[in-house]
């Protein structure tokens, strides 16, 4: 997490793919390849230690921006999930075209990763933290890029959430259980605990006020990755319904389910062992497909359970059709976990409306990045599309872009492109249909009166 951003770009065009890969050139990239040497600690260091002040809720690390991507009114956007700037790049070219500013009324705070795009409307969600109160802020980006609402939104402590939802109408955010120790940060440094107040969601309406938040109470636990959520009506007693899916860690129930796996051990220097279950390991945290139902009508939290028909299996970094983000869905897709490592290994097709189940794994020492749903022209269903990957095979040292058939995941890959290099295991990505990009302001006047510098 500490590296600096690169993005891996495929671009599928008229029967033709293209490749290439660029650093995103933030102002700590820039500083440090000028003074040629490391500037900022990282954020697994006991003691950070920075040469310089830096970005972030903590102030003192480098904000590499290599988190997450999405694409807003034609233009990339990269985050860091600890709260930085967003870089925008060229969604073609790859061109860096520097830090977003919302003319001038960019937030003091950032944005954390996993700022959220509703196609139909073309807005941007965001939200940010940090380490006073009221520890966290929410806002909405047009689509020509104004800050259209942005709000105070206080949580119980520091906390460290991780990413947000979207319904039509109403916006989901986390207060959960993960926060800065309170009294490490009065002395000046930074330690992250389980905070033993209860653990709420955050439903505020679209264009909402601070007043108008919403908490509701749920099982202790953290999301890193949430899926999708939409609104409904109870057709018993007629109450306003919000769904919520996402990835609970269920680790926090007590007692772990499985004893972590530890033969990464015979894998992994000792030098390396100190520091290692800190950084991998996604299936110790027990990190289930769950969904919570939010009853608006009641204030309270309705149900909330498991939604894998496979009980014990662990999974994250999920995706679903964008094109019904915010509204029911039907397929989500999973990424499966390497024991004891932060590395994904395969695909689940979880169809939540019959509670089944499809999967494909992609063989040993073969690790691909998240996935994103590429909705074929003209779809006929929800899944008629494809998911889309970068795979790197630790057994020859080569990667290749994949790309699977939604509608049947178990047949495994309808296309493989081998890369010109091998390339690092990545965490998230995004599909950006060529119709949206081309509909954008930024599409439609700057990019056609500005040359590319590439």
């Amino acid at each position: 997490f500490n590296g600096d951003a690169m993005l891996h770009q495929v671009s599928l065009h008229q029967g033709k793919c293209s490749y290439r890969n660029r650093y995103v050139r933030t102002d700590g990239f820039l500083a440090e390849q000028m003074e040629k040497e490391s500037l900022w600690a990282g954020v697994s260091e006991k003691n950070i230690k920075s040469k310089r002040p830096g970005w972030g809720a903590e102030g003192s690390l480098k904000d590499t921006s290599s988190t997450d991507v999405v694409v807003h009114n034609g233009r990339i956007l990269s985050m860091f999930y600890r709260c930085g700037e967003a870089y925008r790049l060229d969604p073609e070219t790859l061109e860096n075209l520097g830090k977003e500013t919302y003319g001038g009324k960019f937030p003091k705070d950032g944005f954390s990763a996993h700022a959220k795009v509703d196609e139909e409307t073309g807005e941007l969600l965001f939200f940010n933290y940090g380490t006073t109160a009221p520890f966290m802020h929410y806002g909405v980006v047009s689509p020509d890029d104004v800050i259209i609402n942005y709000v105070q939104v206080p949580l119980s402590a520091p906390k460290l959430p991780h990413d947000m939802c979207f319904t039509k109408n109403f916006s989901i955010l986390s207060d959960l259980a993960v926060q800065f120790d309170e009294k490490v940060l009065a002395k000046g440094g930074f330690k992250n605990v389980t905070c033993r107040k209860p653990c709420h969601f955050v439903i505020i309406p679209r264009y909402g006020k601070t007043e108008d938040i919403r908490f509701f109470e749920v099982k202790k636990t953290f999301v890193l990755h949430f899926l999708n959520a939409y609104e409904s009506v109870d057709p018993h007693n007629g109450h306003a319904i919000i769904t919520l899916d996402g990835y609970r860690q269920c680790a926090y129930d007590g007692p772990m389910e499985r004893k972590p796996d530890m033969s990464w051990q015979n894998e992994v220097p000792e030098k390396y062992h100190k520091i290692f279950p800190t950084l991998g390991g996604l299936d110790v945290l027990v990190c289930k497909l769950w969904r919570w139902k939010f009853d608006l009508t009641t204030g309270k939290t309705c149900w909330e359970g498991p939604l894998d028909d496979k009980v014990d299996r662990c999974a994250e970094f999920g995706v679903i059709n964008q094109a019904v983000a915010g509204c029911p869905h039907r397929f989500a897709y999973s990424c499966t976990l390497k024991p004891g490592w932060f590395l994904l290994t395969g695909f689940v097709k979880h169809d939540v409306v019959d509670g089944t189940s499809s999967s494909y794994e992609f063989g040993s020492n073969r690790f691909c990045s998240e996935p994103a749903f590429a909705p074929r022209n003209n779809p006929k269903s929800e899944d008629d599309g494809y998911l889309v990957t970068f795979v790197t095979d630790m057994n020859n040292k080569t990667s290749e872009f994949v790309m699977i058939d939604a509608r049947d995941v178990e047949a495994g890959p309808v296309c493989r492109l081998k890369l010109p290099h091998r390339i690092s295991s990545g965490t998230h990505a995004c599909w950006c249909p060529r119709r949206l990009l081309e509909k954008s302001a930024y599409w439609k006047t700057k990019r056609k009166t500005t040359p590319s510098k590439l």
